[in-house]
């Protein structure tokens, strides 16, 4: 019975945590509207453009306390805009913050790439995410696919990156009583 509670509880907390973060209903989606319409990117070619794509694959594809120290501040542009379904940062600093809280949680991040299309300044990179948490289902591999849109500066940089994907199926359905109210929402659709 108490752990049926404690359960609960903690469920209601993320859930209410996470309805917390967010001022108002669509604020992610203004902001990322408004950085994009700001900071069309630059036009990368030839090496740069290589770099630039190579660095982004080699830092989310090795998402470790270490490549975070050392390489996040050459991979996002100082005054970088970021959203991952979960979160919205600006910054390489709040970008390393958040992302050393993530592999903080997780006992392995790997993320492979599939594909990496381009469409003038605008870059998207498909992929497949496995991620192993520490405090939750553990010793077991979460599997999620989506896409990244990126946006680079004259240096090569990052400065807008906005996944696309899944959170529910990538995250909320694996915490308990949360992910039961997610299943059961979508068996009803």
């Amino acid at each position: 019975m108490i752990k049926a509670f404690l359960i609960f509880a903690s469920g209601l907390f993320l859930l209410l945590a996470g309805c917390a973060s967010r001022s108002e209903p669509g604020q992610a989606a203004q902001d990322y509207l408004a950085f994009t319409e700001q900071n069309p990117g630059a036009n990368l070619r030839g090496k740069t453009e290589r770099q630039a794509i190579s660095n982004v694959k080699d830092y989310l594809g090795h998402l470790t306390k270490e490549n975070i120290l050392t390489q996040t501040k050459k991979v996002y542009a100082a005054d970088a805009f970021f959203n991952d379904t979960l979160k919205t940062v600006r910054g390489s600093a709040a970008i390393e913050e958040y992302f050393l809280g993530t592999v903080a949680n997780t006992e392995e991040i790997r993320v492979t790439f599939t594909d990496v299309a381009r469409s003038g300044n605008e870059y998207y990179f498909r992929w497949v995410m496995d991620v192993k948490f520490k405090q939750f289902q553990r010793n077991k591999t979460i599997r999620t696919i989506g896409m990244t849109h990126v946006r680079f500066n004259s240096q090569g940089q990052v400065i807008l990156h906005q996944d696309y994907w899944d959170s529910a199926q990538g995250l909320f359905e694996y915490i308990p009583v949360l992910g039961g109210g997610i299943r059961l929402i979508k068996s009803r659709l």
